[in-house]
């Protein structure tokens, strides 16, 4: 439970609301520790209190809400921080992570109460606990026999940094990647990057230990940005800039860092969720001169009913490893040593299990 910004997290006891119509219980297997919480924690972005955080899980169903026909009790399901309603003006056109109603239960009021207090669900979520209820919209049916500490990283952390490589940028074979920030979402675009055949994938980050990751990711260069000028050594490596370059720590001086490291006529992609009082600014004539596309990329532009399942088979077929983006297994009551490892970059993603 977080009850204030910049407080540890408390374990408590809370009492769950019956699912509503459209709604399901789920039991929380596991779930990743992602940096978004951190940001919920540290009041980068603003969450009411008190709330329980987690949006990376994956369970099983346990109860049905009125009018719910899938999932059915006992499917096994990764769930969506967005539960698009696919009427909307953007589901129409294929972009259900900007549907308009996508974020309405995250937003929707109390899920449950604790000693009385309406308690609410970050993220509409809430998988820092044993058990959550969600839209069933948000709960993707996966198969019986997948691993649901590997799922539940698809959730948010490798959906979002794939789906950034393959759906926003459409990084296309041999094409040049610089990505900038390697934590958990950073690596998976880093095999993001590697799955579309990118002749060289560059990995930016201050801290040694993540770089280390990510050549184990696929990283075929690491730029230490604690040693070096990063643009300069990017542009080193591959004269004129990269075709690609991801951001994907969420601050201005990183995304002026990537828009440097692109070619003149590149693509520069947004995956870090930044603060919203932090501004960047862009020289006009050089948008205009130097041509690059600078574009967002919410939720890895992925269909999550279409997208979680391509996942979990890219990872079948050995496409993409699940198992290396996972550092260590804790349990709840480690949560609170889960951010403080990410935070000095031990780990590229502390995933709860509870089961």
């Amino acid at each position: 439970m977080l009850r204030a910004a910049h407080a540890p997290l408390t374990i408590e006891d809370v009492e769950l609301y019956a699912p509503g119509p459209g709604r399901v219980r789920v039991r929380i297997a596991a779930s990743g520790v992602c940096h978004s919480d951190l940001s919920l924690i540290d009041g980068s972005m603003p969450q009411p209190m008190p709330a329980v955080l987690g949006h990376e899980g994956a369970g099983v169903v346990t109860e049905l809400g009125p009018g719910v026909t899938s999932p059915v009790v006992g499917e096994h399901v990764i769930l969506s921080w967005i539960a698009p309603c696919r009427a909307c003006a953007a589901c129409l056109r294929g972009q259900p992570t900007l549907c308009e109603r996508g974020m309405d239960h995250a937003f929707a009021g109390p899920y449950a109460t604790a000693n009385g207090d309406p308690v609410m669900a970050a993220l509409g979520t809430a998988t820092f606990a044993e058990e959550t209820v969600v839209p069933a919209t948000a709960a993707i049916p996966i198969p019986h026999d997948f691993p649901l500490a590997l799922a539940s990283l698809v959730g948010c952390g490798v959906v979002t940094g794939v789906g950034a490589v393959v759906n926003t940028a459409a990084v296309r074979p041999g094409e040049t990647v610089a990505i900038v920030g390697c934590g958990g979402v950073g690596l998976a675009a880093v095999q993001g990057a590697r799955l579309s055949g990118a002749s060289r994938v560059i990995a930016v980050d201050r801290v040694a230990a993540k770089l280390g990751m990510a050549k184990a990711n696929g990283a075929t260069d690491t730029v230490d940005a604690s040693e070096v000028d990063a643009v300069a050594a990017v542009r080193d490596l591959v004269p004129g800039g990269t075709d690609h370059a991801l951001e994907v720590v969420g601050s201005s001086a990183t995304i002026l860092a990537a828009y440097g490291m692109a070619r003149r006529g590149g693509a520069v992609t947004i995956v870090g969720a930044g603060r919203f009082d932090d501004q960047v600014t862009f020289p006009v004539l050089g948008l205009m001169v130097d041509s690059k596309r600078v574009q967002g990329s919410v939720y890895g532009a992925a269909d999550p009913a279409r997208d979680f399942p391509r996942m979990l088979a890219l990872h079948r077929s050995g496409r993409l490893d699940l198992e290396r983006l996972v550092t260590r297994r804790i349990a709840l009551d480690d949560v609170n040593d889960a951010f403080r490892a990410m935070t000095a970059g031990e780990v590229a993603r502390s995933v709860i299990v509870f089961d």
